[in-house]
Protein backbone atom coordinates (compact mmCIF):
# COMPACT_ATOMS: atom_id res chain seq x y z
CA UNK A 1 0.00 0.00 0.00
CA UNK A 2 1.48 3.35 -1.04
CA UNK A 3 1.27 6.61 0.83
CA UNK A 4 -1.03 9.37 -0.39
CA UNK A 5 -0.17 13.03 -0.23
CA UNK A 6 -0.09 14.54 3.23
CA UNK A 7 -2.27 17.44 4.28
CA UNK A 8 -0.63 20.80 4.83
CA UNK A 9 0.01 21.59 8.49
CA UNK A 10 -2.60 24.37 8.51
CA UNK A 11 -5.30 22.18 6.95
CA UNK A 12 -4.46 19.29 9.27
CA UNK A 13 -4.69 21.58 12.30
CA UNK A 14 -8.05 23.04 11.22
CA UNK A 15 -9.45 19.59 10.43
CA UNK A 16 -8.46 18.35 13.90
CA UNK A 17 -9.79 21.39 15.76
CA UNK A 18 -13.06 21.12 13.88
CA UNK A 19 -14.83 23.43 11.49
CA UNK A 20 -17.94 24.10 9.40
CA UNK A 21 -17.83 22.44 5.98
CA UNK A 22 -20.97 23.06 3.88
CA UNK A 23 -21.87 20.57 1.16
CA UNK A 24 -21.88 22.74 -1.96
CA UNK A 25 -25.10 22.82 -4.03
CA UNK A 26 -25.33 23.09 -7.83
CA UNK A 27 -26.63 26.34 -9.33
CA UNK A 28 -28.72 25.76 -12.45
CA UNK A 29 -30.73 28.04 -14.70
CA UNK A 30 -34.27 27.30 -15.92
CA UNK A 31 -32.83 25.20 -18.76
CA UNK A 32 -31.13 23.03 -16.10
CA UNK A 33 -27.72 24.17 -17.30
CA UNK A 34 -24.92 25.34 -15.01
CA UNK A 35 -25.35 28.93 -13.82
CA UNK A 36 -21.68 29.80 -13.42
CA UNK A 37 -22.33 33.21 -11.88
CA UNK A 38 -24.45 31.81 -9.10
CA UNK A 39 -22.22 28.77 -8.66
CA UNK A 40 -19.34 31.12 -7.95
CA UNK A 41 -21.58 33.26 -5.70
CA UNK A 42 -22.36 30.25 -3.51
CA UNK A 43 -18.66 29.57 -2.95
CA UNK A 44 -18.16 33.24 -2.07
CA UNK A 45 -21.08 33.06 0.36
CA UNK A 46 -19.58 30.09 2.21
CA UNK A 47 -16.19 31.76 2.48
CA UNK A 48 -17.70 35.06 3.64
CA UNK A 49 -19.80 33.19 6.22
CA UNK A 50 -16.60 31.98 7.85
CA UNK A 51 -16.91 28.33 6.85
CA UNK A 52 -13.64 26.45 7.25
CA UNK A 53 -14.13 24.35 4.15
CA UNK A 54 -16.35 23.38 1.25
CA UNK A 55 -17.33 19.95 -0.05
CA UNK A 56 -17.91 19.89 -3.81
CA UNK A 57 -19.28 17.15 -6.10
CA UNK A 58 -20.99 15.50 -3.13
CA UNK A 59 -24.64 14.44 -2.68
CA UNK A 60 -25.84 18.05 -2.37
CA UNK A 61 -24.08 18.87 -5.65
CA UNK A 62 -26.18 16.08 -7.25
CA UNK A 63 -24.56 12.80 -8.24
CA UNK A 64 -25.96 13.29 -11.79
CA UNK A 65 -23.18 15.83 -12.52
CA UNK A 66 -21.19 12.75 -13.53
CA UNK A 67 -23.72 11.52 -16.12
CA UNK A 68 -22.67 11.48 -19.79
CA UNK A 69 -24.18 14.50 -21.48
CA UNK A 70 -24.23 16.43 -18.21
CA UNK A 71 -20.46 16.34 -17.59
CA UNK A 72 -20.34 18.90 -14.79
CA UNK A 73 -17.96 17.15 -12.41
CA UNK A 74 -14.83 18.94 -13.59
CA UNK A 75 -16.52 22.36 -14.02
CA UNK A 76 -17.89 22.44 -10.46
CA UNK A 77 -14.56 21.32 -8.98
CA UNK A 78 -12.73 23.94 -11.06
CA UNK A 79 -15.09 26.84 -10.29
CA UNK A 80 -14.92 26.32 -6.53
CA UNK A 81 -11.12 25.95 -6.61
CA UNK A 82 -10.81 29.16 -8.67
CA UNK A 83 -12.95 31.11 -6.22
CA UNK A 84 -10.96 29.91 -3.22
CA UNK A 85 -7.73 30.83 -5.00
CA UNK A 86 -9.06 34.26 -6.02
CA UNK A 87 -10.24 35.04 -2.50
CA UNK A 88 -6.66 35.05 -1.21
CA UNK A 89 -7.79 34.05 2.26
CA UNK A 90 -5.37 34.59 5.13
CA UNK A 91 -6.66 31.42 6.77
CA UNK A 92 -6.80 27.77 5.70
CA UNK A 93 -9.87 26.49 3.86
CA UNK A 94 -10.33 22.73 3.52
CA UNK A 95 -11.34 21.70 -0.01
CA UNK A 96 -13.13 18.34 -0.10
CA UNK A 97 -14.06 16.63 -3.39
CA UNK A 98 -16.72 13.96 -3.61
CA UNK A 99 -15.52 10.66 -5.08
CA UNK A 100 -18.01 8.11 -6.42
CA UNK A 101 -18.38 4.99 -8.51
CA UNK A 102 -16.49 1.75 -9.11
CA UNK A 103 -12.75 1.76 -8.55
CA UNK A 104 -11.70 2.89 -12.05
CA UNK A 105 -14.12 5.85 -11.93
CA UNK A 106 -13.21 6.68 -8.33
CA UNK A 107 -9.50 6.79 -9.17
CA UNK A 108 -10.14 9.12 -12.13
CA UNK A 109 -12.17 11.38 -9.84
CA UNK A 110 -9.40 11.33 -7.23
CA UNK A 111 -6.86 12.39 -9.89
CA UNK A 112 -9.21 15.20 -10.94
CA UNK A 113 -9.48 16.40 -7.35
CA UNK A 114 -5.69 16.44 -7.05
CA UNK A 115 -5.47 18.41 -10.33
CA UNK A 116 -7.52 21.20 -8.72
CA UNK A 117 -5.64 21.05 -5.41
CA UNK A 118 -8.40 19.54 -3.27
CA UNK A 119 -7.17 18.42 0.11
CA UNK A 120 -9.33 15.35 0.70
CA UNK A 121 -11.61 13.00 -1.20
CA UNK A 122 -14.99 12.23 0.39
CA UNK A 123 -15.38 8.58 -0.60
CA UNK A 124 -19.00 7.57 -1.16
CA UNK A 125 -20.26 4.00 -1.47
CA UNK A 126 -23.46 5.21 -3.13
CA UNK A 127 -24.52 3.01 -6.04
CA UNK A 128 -22.29 0.13 -4.92
CA UNK A 129 -24.96 -1.78 -3.02
CA UNK A 130 -23.87 -5.17 -4.35
CA UNK A 131 -20.20 -4.68 -3.44
CA UNK A 132 -18.80 -6.64 -0.53
CA UNK A 133 -17.10 -4.86 2.36
CA UNK A 134 -13.78 -6.39 1.28
CA UNK A 135 -14.19 -4.86 -2.18
CA UNK A 136 -15.06 -1.48 -0.67
CA UNK A 137 -11.97 -1.59 1.54
CA UNK A 138 -9.69 -2.36 -1.41
CA UNK A 139 -11.27 0.52 -3.34
CA UNK A 140 -10.65 2.89 -0.42
CA UNK A 141 -7.02 1.79 -0.20
CA UNK A 142 -6.52 2.50 -3.91
CA UNK A 143 -8.08 5.96 -3.59
CA UNK A 144 -5.92 6.71 -0.54
CA UNK A 145 -2.83 6.15 -2.69
CA UNK A 146 -3.89 9.22 -4.70
CA UNK A 147 -5.56 11.61 -2.26
CA UNK A 148 -6.12 11.71 1.53
CA UNK A 149 -9.45 10.05 2.29
CA UNK A 150 -12.46 11.42 4.12
CA UNK A 151 -14.56 8.32 4.83
CA UNK A 152 -18.33 8.62 4.45
CA UNK A 153 -21.12 6.60 6.08
CA UNK A 154 -24.06 7.59 3.87
CA UNK A 155 -27.59 6.69 4.91
CA UNK A 156 -29.38 4.11 2.71
CA UNK A 157 -32.31 6.47 1.98
CA UNK A 158 -30.11 8.52 -0.35
CA UNK A 159 -27.95 5.77 -1.83
CA UNK A 160 -25.74 4.50 0.99
CA UNK A 161 -25.66 1.02 2.51
CA UNK A 162 -25.37 -0.38 6.04
CA UNK A 163 -21.76 -1.18 6.93
CA UNK A 164 -20.57 -3.30 9.83
CA UNK A 165 -18.45 -2.37 12.83
CA UNK A 166 -15.79 -4.70 11.36
CA UNK A 167 -15.75 -2.71 8.11
CA UNK A 168 -15.06 0.53 9.93
CA UNK A 169 -12.48 -1.16 12.14
CA UNK A 170 -10.57 -2.24 9.01
CA UNK A 171 -11.21 1.09 7.27
CA UNK A 172 -9.63 2.98 10.16
CA UNK A 173 -6.35 1.10 9.64
CA UNK A 174 -5.89 2.45 6.09
CA UNK A 175 -2.98 4.92 6.43
CA UNK A 176 -4.42 7.49 4.01
CA UNK A 177 -7.71 7.87 5.91
CA UNK A 178 -7.62 11.24 7.67
CA UNK A 179 -11.26 11.74 8.65
CA UNK A 180 -14.67 10.06 8.57
CA UNK A 181 -18.02 11.75 8.03
CA UNK A 182 -20.76 9.88 9.85
CA UNK A 183 -24.12 10.39 8.14
CA UNK A 184 -26.20 7.26 8.69
CA UNK A 185 -28.87 9.33 10.53
CA UNK A 186 -28.80 6.49 13.04
CA UNK A 187 -27.39 6.52 16.57
CA UNK A 188 -26.36 2.85 16.56
CA UNK A 189 -24.47 3.10 13.27
CA UNK A 190 -22.82 6.37 14.29
CA UNK A 191 -21.60 4.66 17.45
CA UNK A 192 -20.20 1.78 15.36
CA UNK A 193 -17.90 4.21 13.55
CA UNK A 194 -16.78 6.04 16.69
CA UNK A 195 -16.03 2.80 18.55
CA UNK A 196 -14.25 1.29 15.54
CA UNK A 197 -11.95 4.31 15.25
CA UNK A 198 -11.31 4.36 19.01
CA UNK A 199 -10.34 0.67 18.97
CA UNK A 200 -8.01 1.10 16.00
CA UNK A 201 -4.27 1.77 16.08
CA UNK A 202 -4.99 5.11 14.36
CA UNK A 203 -7.45 6.49 16.90
CA UNK A 204 -5.41 9.67 17.30
CA UNK A 205 -4.88 10.14 13.56
CA UNK A 206 -8.50 10.01 12.33
CA UNK A 207 -10.79 12.97 12.87
CA UNK A 208 -14.54 12.42 13.19
CA UNK A 209 -17.09 14.72 11.55
CA UNK A 210 -20.85 14.63 11.80
CA UNK A 211 -22.97 14.35 8.71
CA UNK A 212 -26.04 13.58 10.80
CA UNK A 213 -28.08 16.62 9.81
CA UNK A 214 -30.81 15.45 12.21
CA UNK A 215 -28.49 15.58 15.25
CA UNK A 216 -25.96 18.32 14.62
CA UNK A 217 -25.70 19.99 18.01
CA UNK A 218 -25.85 16.79 20.06
CA UNK A 219 -23.11 15.22 17.93
CA UNK A 220 -20.83 18.23 18.32
CA UNK A 221 -21.29 18.32 22.10
CA UNK A 222 -20.73 14.63 22.79
CA UNK A 223 -17.49 13.08 24.01
CA UNK A 224 -17.50 9.30 23.62
CA UNK A 225 -15.72 7.24 26.26
CA UNK A 226 -14.77 3.56 26.12
CA UNK A 227 -13.00 1.37 28.68
CA UNK A 228 -10.71 -1.18 27.09
CA UNK A 229 -8.10 -3.38 28.80
CA UNK A 230 -7.68 -0.93 31.66
CA UNK A 231 -7.42 2.08 29.34
CA UNK A 232 -9.91 4.90 28.98
CA UNK A 233 -10.32 6.07 25.39
CA UNK A 234 -12.13 9.32 24.69
CA UNK A 235 -12.99 10.92 21.37
CA UNK A 236 -15.25 13.73 20.28
CA UNK A 237 -16.73 14.75 16.94
CA UNK A 238 -14.58 17.64 15.77
CA UNK A 239 -16.79 19.36 13.22
CA UNK A 240 -19.46 18.91 10.60
CA UNK A 241 -19.65 18.30 6.86
CA UNK A 242 -23.32 18.86 6.25
CA UNK A 243 -25.88 19.52 3.55
CA UNK A 244 -27.85 21.43 6.15
CA UNK A 245 -24.97 23.88 6.45
CA UNK A 246 -25.35 24.77 2.75
CA UNK A 247 -28.06 27.17 4.01
CA UNK A 248 -28.12 29.63 6.90
CA UNK A 249 -24.35 29.15 6.92
CA UNK A 250 -23.46 32.32 8.78
CA UNK A 251 -25.57 31.35 11.79
CA UNK A 252 -24.16 27.82 11.58
CA UNK A 253 -20.65 29.26 11.90
CA UNK A 254 -21.74 31.35 14.89
CA UNK A 255 -23.29 28.25 16.50
CA UNK A 256 -20.11 26.25 15.91
CA UNK A 257 -17.98 29.02 17.41
CA UNK A 258 -20.15 28.87 20.55
CA UNK A 259 -19.64 25.12 20.76
CA UNK A 260 -15.87 25.46 20.26
CA UNK A 261 -15.71 27.98 23.10
CA UNK A 262 -17.61 25.62 25.40
CA UNK A 263 -15.32 22.74 24.47
CA UNK A 264 -12.19 24.82 25.02
CA UNK A 265 -13.36 25.94 28.47
CA UNK A 266 -14.74 22.54 29.47
CA UNK A 267 -17.87 24.43 30.43
CA UNK A 268 -21.28 22.94 31.20
CA UNK A 269 -23.65 22.65 28.25
CA UNK A 270 -26.40 25.28 28.52
CA UNK A 271 -29.96 24.01 28.23
CA UNK A 272 -30.64 26.72 25.63
CA UNK A 273 -28.08 25.19 23.29
CA UNK A 274 -29.87 21.84 23.41
CA UNK A 275 -33.16 23.63 22.76
CA UNK A 276 -31.62 25.32 19.75
CA UNK A 277 -30.34 21.93 18.62
CA UNK A 278 -33.93 20.65 18.56
CA UNK A 279 -34.99 23.72 16.58
CA UNK A 280 -32.22 23.05 14.06
CA UNK A 281 -33.40 19.44 13.74
CA UNK A 282 -36.95 20.67 13.13
CA UNK A 283 -35.67 23.06 10.46
CA UNK A 284 -33.72 20.23 8.91
CA UNK A 285 -36.91 18.17 8.67
CA UNK A 286 -38.43 20.98 6.60
CA UNK A 287 -35.40 21.23 4.31
CA UNK A 288 -34.58 17.51 4.00
CA UNK A 289 -38.09 16.06 3.79
CA UNK A 290 -37.65 12.86 5.87
CA UNK A 291 -41.43 12.37 5.91
CA UNK A 292 -41.21 11.54 2.19
CA UNK A 293 -38.01 9.49 2.35
CA UNK A 294 -35.82 12.59 1.77
CA UNK A 295 -37.23 13.00 -1.75
CA UNK A 296 -37.19 16.80 -1.46
CA UNK A 297 -33.86 17.26 0.32
CA UNK A 298 -31.97 18.94 -2.52
CA UNK A 299 -34.93 21.08 -3.71
CA UNK A 300 -35.46 22.02 -0.05
CA UNK A 301 -31.93 23.41 0.19
CA UNK A 302 -32.43 25.14 -3.16
CA UNK A 303 -35.69 26.74 -2.02
CA UNK A 304 -33.98 28.45 0.91
CA UNK A 305 -31.17 29.70 -1.33
CA UNK A 306 -33.77 30.86 -3.89
CA UNK A 307 -35.61 32.88 -1.26
CA UNK A 308 -32.36 34.57 -0.34
CA UNK A 309 -31.51 35.36 -3.98
CA UNK A 310 -28.43 33.14 -4.16
CA UNK A 311 -30.18 30.78 -6.59
CA UNK A 312 -32.59 31.75 -9.36
CA UNK A 313 -34.78 28.68 -8.84
CA UNK A 314 -35.05 25.22 -7.30
CA UNK A 315 -34.16 23.34 -10.48
CA UNK A 316 -32.31 20.03 -10.24
CA UNK A 317 -30.69 18.02 -13.03
CA UNK A 318 -33.44 15.44 -12.56
CA UNK A 319 -36.78 17.14 -13.38
CA UNK A 320 -38.50 14.68 -11.02
CA UNK A 321 -36.65 16.19 -8.06
CA UNK A 322 -39.02 18.78 -6.65
CA UNK A 323 -40.42 19.76 -3.27
CA UNK A 324 -42.78 17.18 -1.78
CA UNK A 325 -46.38 17.92 -0.97
CA UNK A 326 -46.52 20.20 2.07
CA UNK A 327 -42.77 20.86 2.11
CA UNK A 328 -43.06 24.50 1.09
CA UNK A 329 -45.44 25.07 4.00
CA UNK A 330 -42.97 23.37 6.36
CA UNK A 331 -40.16 25.69 5.20
CA UNK A 332 -42.53 28.65 5.76
CA UNK A 333 -43.22 27.31 9.25
CA UNK A 334 -39.62 26.98 10.39
CA UNK A 335 -38.83 30.42 9.01
CA UNK A 336 -41.69 31.77 11.10
CA UNK A 337 -40.98 29.81 14.26
CA UNK A 338 -37.18 30.14 14.35
CA UNK A 339 -36.26 33.55 12.86
CA UNK A 340 -32.99 33.56 14.85
CA UNK A 341 -31.68 30.59 12.85
CA UNK A 342 -31.64 32.18 9.39
CA UNK A 343 -28.95 34.45 7.99
CA UNK A 344 -31.15 36.37 5.54
CA UNK A 345 -29.89 39.78 6.69
CA UNK A 346 -26.26 38.73 6.20
CA UNK A 347 -26.97 37.40 2.70
CA UNK A 348 -28.95 40.50 1.76
CA UNK A 349 -26.08 42.75 2.82
CA UNK A 350 -23.54 40.96 0.61
CA UNK A 351 -25.51 39.34 -2.22
CA UNK A 352 -24.70 41.99 -4.82
CA UNK A 353 -20.94 41.67 -4.32
CA UNK A 354 -21.09 37.86 -4.45
CA UNK A 355 -23.08 37.93 -7.70
CA UNK A 356 -20.75 40.48 -9.30
CA UNK A 357 -18.37 38.47 -11.47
Amino acid sequence: MGESRELSASVQSLLERGTVIPAHPLALNQDRKLDERRQRALTRYYMASGAGGIAVAVHSTQFEIRDPGVDLLEPVLRLAAEEVEAAGLNRPLIKVAGICGPTDQALREAELAVKYNYDLGLVSVGGLGDWTEVQLLKRAEAIADIIPVFGFYLQPAVGGKPLSYSFWREFAEIPGVKAIKMAPFNRYQTLDVVRAVCMSSRKDEIVLYTGNDDSIVADLLTTYRFEEEGRTIEKGIAGGLLGHWAVWTRTAVELFDEILELRDKGAAIPAELLQRGAQITDSNAAFFDPSHGFHGCIPGIHEVLRRQGLLEGRWCLNPEEELSEGQMEEIDRVYRQYPHLNDDAFVKAHLEEWLNL
